[in-house]
């Protein structure tokens, strides 16, 4: 995908005029602020088993397990360098199948220390999928934002996703969209 951005913007650049930069020069000035690209993509777990309101960490129910299949199929081009799950079974399992259509292994974040400096250090300049909560996704990206953008999701919302960007000039976007 960054490959296909990258000569999207060679053919853009090409037909404007730069004066005596050669096109590798071009595409060499393109191609070193985009390596310095952190995308965060979040998504909360998908549909969770609601019967036993005792269990604090259920599985996921038959919708859900579609769910998940969907979120595969709409990553399927987004080349992730990274996938972190929260360590409960609805998390885990939504983000399994996703890890595993990338080749990718599911490592764990810590609830209680979002965005630490080994998540930062460990995801700059990366494209992240982070599996998380209806609570917690809204407010790991309101932190990455470094104000308050997002409320927390209503309980009955599970097809959110956040992307943020994090640009060379560390000037920080993002949207989110509903997908359900």
């Amino acid at each position: 995908m960054k490959r296909y951005l990258l000569v999207l913007c060679l053919i853009i650049l090409t037909s404007c005029n730069f004066g005596d930069k050669e096109p590798e020069e071009i595409m060499e000035d393109a191609k070193d602020p985009s390596e310095e690209i952190t995308t965060y993509y979040f998504i909360r777990h998908a549909e969770k088993d609601t019967t036993d309101t005792k269990n604090e960490d259920p599985d996921l129910t038959e919708a859900g397990r579609k769910r998940t299949q969907d979120w595969v199929k709409t990553f399927k081009d987004i080349d992730f360098d990274l996938v972190y799950s929260s360590d409960y079974k609805r998390t885990l399992n939504t983000a399994e199948p996703i890890a595993d259509s990338k080749n990718k292994e599911v490592k764990f974040y810590n609830a209680e220390k979002l965005n630490d400096k080994d998540f930062q250090e460990n995801t700059k300049n990366k494209t992240v999928l982070v599996v998380g909560h209806s609570n917690l996704n809204p407010e790991w990206v309101n932190y990455i934002l470094g104000r308050k953008k997002y409320q927390d999701l209503d309980e009955k919302v599970y097809g959110s996703l956040f992307i943020v960007t994090i640009h060379p000039d560390d000037s920080r976007t993002s949207q989110v969209l509903y997908l359900n």
